[in-house]
């Protein structure tokens, strides 16, 4: 399932970073994942450019400008999810308590998107796809595997995308720590040898004390798999940015991770997986 030429609607279909430098951060990812890029198209609104990030010639994710207006100060990692009707999206959205960030916006020919906020503030993208229906490679080194949302109240991040998405949930404790796994039933995602059940579209972790500070806000983040946690962490570092967790295992998982950050501070993780043939 590393190639894919489509998601069904509920499901995370398409990542990309918000770059002040946008040049600087093809420079830095190109050198750790191997990215090549096509573009730049131009972005609506303030004449930004964005660049689409390929590997084995597949669409992977996007690198973009920074809105000069709206935008968060850092550099982001945003998910989009996607959705049949934008309007219908953003609708569902606002009556579950979330709220609306960007207003629907044509993005000819690749598609239409919104930026919303769910109920805690943690902020993403409804896609409505036009002829970019989102990555063509995941689950592989180079490419995004999965997207986590860390919440302050996991209860009601459960009750706003079940009511949005129709996401199911499964929580247990592991390494110490609640997760919860988000399930659209009749998905098929993933890889068969995963230590997960393959309709599992995205995760969840509670923001505690200890690992975040209480002035920072509900958010996601995004997870590359790389070949070695190691390697790609030490590359992270000799191309600039910073390793904001150094590289360890997940109990009672084949998954071995770093959280890193690129030079502009977009964080992200990356994945080490060893789930045998």
């Amino acid at each position: 399932m590393s190639e894919r030429d489509g998601f069904q609607p509920g499901v995370p279909c398409w990542v990309d970073t918000l770059q002040a430098d946008p040049d600087a951060a093809r420079r830095f990812y190109g050198g750790l994942f191997g990215w090549e890029f096509e573009g730049p198209g131009p972005m609506p609104g303030d004449g930004g450019r964005y660049f689409v990030a390929r590997l084995r010639g597949r669409d992977v994710a996007g690198v973009a400008s920074r809105p000069a207006e709206g935008a968060p100060a850092a550099a982001v990692w945003n998910t989009h999810i996607h959705v049949a009707s934008l309007e219908d999206s953003a609708k569902q959205v606002s009556a579950a308590g979330g709220g609306v960030v960007v207003d629907p916006l044509d993005v000819p020919p690749a598609g239409r998107f919104a930026v919303v906020a769910d109920p805690e503030g943690a902020t993403f993208t409804l896609w409505e796809p036009g002829d970019r229906a989102g990555a063509e490679l995941v689950n592989e080194p180079g490419a995004w595997s999965m997207s986590l949302l860390n919440a302050r109240d996991p209860e009601g991040a459960k009750r706003f995308y079940g009511a949005v998405f129709g996401w199911g949930s499964d929580t247990f404790e592991l390494g110490g720590g609640a997760v919860t796994l988000f399930r659209l039933p009749g998905f098929v995602g993933g890889e068969p040898q995963q230590p997960v059940p393959r309709d599992v579209v995205a995760t969840m972790a509670p923001m505690s004390s200890e690992r975040f500070p209480d002035d920072v806000p509900a958010h996601w983040s995004v997870d590359f798999w790389v070949g070695g946690v190691e390697p790609a962490a030490e590359k992270v570092a000799s191309l600039g940015g910073s390793v904001m967790a150094a590289p360890y295992d997940i109990p009672g998982t084949p998954l071995r991770q770093a959280v890193v950050a690129d030079p502009q501070r977009a964080t992200f993780s990356i994945t080490e997986v060893s789930i045998g043939p």
